[in-house]
């Protein structure tokens, strides 16, 4: 595939990429303020309980084979239907397991009985999500995201709408439950039907084999990230109870919308070219320069801001009633940051087939993580003037500082598997950091003038991406003038 094309479609993919997200999380967000209105914060807390064991579920049932297919660069048929199969099969074992064991869960949790007929139910949903991993790998891989945008918004959009429904009726948690399985349900029946591929009726354990190199690390590296995504809620469940767990998924639900968003948009896209351009040593390396760059401009904005917004925010769509979760969920952004870069890196050594580096760079960031979550677990029981949610602010505080170590090491490991130098990879990112911090400092005085949520966000918001924009543009940004030619269509160039 010629350079020239390759930005064509990378530029596409990117687009359908963003389209997806930004769809997925409105109607995510609609059906999510809706339900934050209408259910008890321990209502998300038993939800958030299940969803622990239902993450670790989805990571077994896929294994890493979805991204060994990515990074392999013209896998078969047969490939996809042995990936299908296995995907499939580990899928029912795992909810059988998972059925019996759901009296034990609500024994985890303070002994909760409610958890047990809530978790049998929602574990459906990984089974169903299964179906459709193949099918939206092979979409992935093609880099035609715009099936795969369809289907999840239509997805999102039928089961909100029976997620509210019950929420009105008063069936509580089932109403999330149920949102969840129709979603999952949806999208797989639509992919399914609109994707003009059919699995065949074999399974190569030599194919499967093929791909342990690359699906091992990623699977082991998912793993041990799984584990830190989860453990917060396992202790805040076990420990304090429903409602501050309540407080803390809300908090970490609607954080992971931003974080989750661009991370899986840059995965989608920047994976696959880079996949394509692995044997070729200045491609790779100006494709890296650029996707820094890239990324930067687009995460320290986007992650600062909404930290800024987010009182007005929550007030705006949650009222008072969420109140306790607006530090959480600032300083799961400030996190988050950290978290979009390592996993930009992590893509870097995936798509050179480093799958060891990546499960010890994961090590070690779970290492750390647990050196600080070791030293702040003494303190999560700790009330402070009625804040129950103290011990888990000072919990949240330790992870930035670790996801800010984790980072820094990946960040010199992924510099030097491409060949450049640590210092690059900084001076590609400091600019953006910069220019955001000053667009900050410029609106947050605002909040002095007025405590009107909506009039607060407007000021907050113009003021800031205004100041973002135009300080890039005295500074002649080369990659924002690729952007807003791209998006106002002033030139067919691509943003990477």
């Amino acid at each position: 595939m010629n350079e020239e094309k390759l930005k064509s479609l990378t530029a596409k993919s990117l687009k359908w990429n963003l389209v997806d997200k930004l769809s997925t999380q409105v109607l995510y967000a609609v059906t999510g303020i809706v339900l934050a209105w209408l259910l008890p914060h321990e209502d998300f807390g038993l939800v958030g309980a299940i969803l622990i064991f239902q993450a670790f579920a989805s990571l077994f049932v896929d294994s890493g084979f979805s991204s060994a297919l990515i990074q392999r660069k013209n896998p078969t048929s047969e490939d996809y239907s042995t990936v299908l199969w296995f995907n499939l099969f580990t899928a029912v074992m795992l909810y059988v397991a998972l059925w019996f064991c759901a009296p034990y869960i609500a024994e985890i949790f303070q002994n909760d009985t409610r958890l047990i007929p809530l978790s049998r139910v929602m574990f459906l949903s990984f089974i169903l999500n299964a179906s459709a991993i193949v099918q939206t790998n092979r979409l992935m891989k093609q880099m035609n995201v715009r099936p795969i945008a369809v289907t999840n918004a239509l997805g999102l959009a039928a089961g909100g709408a029976v997620g509210i429904y019950l929420a009105f009726a008063g069936y509580g948690a089932w109403a999330i439950v149920w949102q969840t399985i129709v979603t999952s349900g949806t999208k797989s029946l639509l992919l399914w039907i609109t994707n003009k591929w059919l699995p065949s009726f074999t399974f190569s354990f030599s194919i499967l084999k093929s791909f342990f190199k690359v699906g091992s690390g990623v699977m082991a590296t998912s793993f041990l990230n799984t584990i830190f995504l989860n453990i917060y809620s396992f202790f805040i469940g076990n420990r304090l109870g429903m409602a501050q767990l309540g407080y803390y998924t809300q908090a970490d639900k609607w954080s992971k919308m931003g974080i989750m968003s661009v991370s899986q948009t840059l995965t989608s896209a920047f994976l696959p070219t880079l996949s394509s351009v692995q044997d070729d040593e200045e491609r790779f390396k100006r494709a890296t320069t650029k996707m820094n760059r890239f990324t930067a401009y687009f995460i320290f904005p986007s992650m600062l801001f909404l930290c800024l917004l987010a009182e007005p925010i929550f007030h705006i769509l949650f009222g008072t009633k969420w109140d306790m979760s607006i530090v959480l969920f600032q300083l799961l952004l400030i996190k988050g940051i950290f978290t979009v870069l390592t996993g930009l890196y992590s893509n870097y050594l995936l798509s050179l087939g480093r799958a060891k580096t990546i499960f010890v760079l994961e090590t070690v960031k779970d290492g750390c993580s647990l050196i600080a979550l070791l030293i702040s677990l003494p303190f999560m029981t700790i009330l402070s003037d009625g804040d129950i949610v103290y011990g888990i602010k000072i919990m949240l505080a330790g992870q930035i500082v670790a996801a800010l170590v984790s980072c820094a090491v990946s960040l010199i490991v992924a510099a030097k598997a491409s060949k450049q130098s640590s210092l690059q990879f900084v001076v590609h990112l400091l600019p953006y950091l910069v220019i955001t911090l000053l667009a900050l400092a410029a609106a947050y005085p605002a909040c002095t003038i007025t405590s009107n949520p909506w009039l607060l966000a407007a000021v907050q918001s113009i003021v800031m991406i205004g100041v973002y924009v135009l300080v890039n543009s005295l500074l002649h940004s080369a990659l924002q003038k690729e952007v807003l030619s791209y998006i106002f269509k002033k030139s067919e160039r691509s943003v990477v």
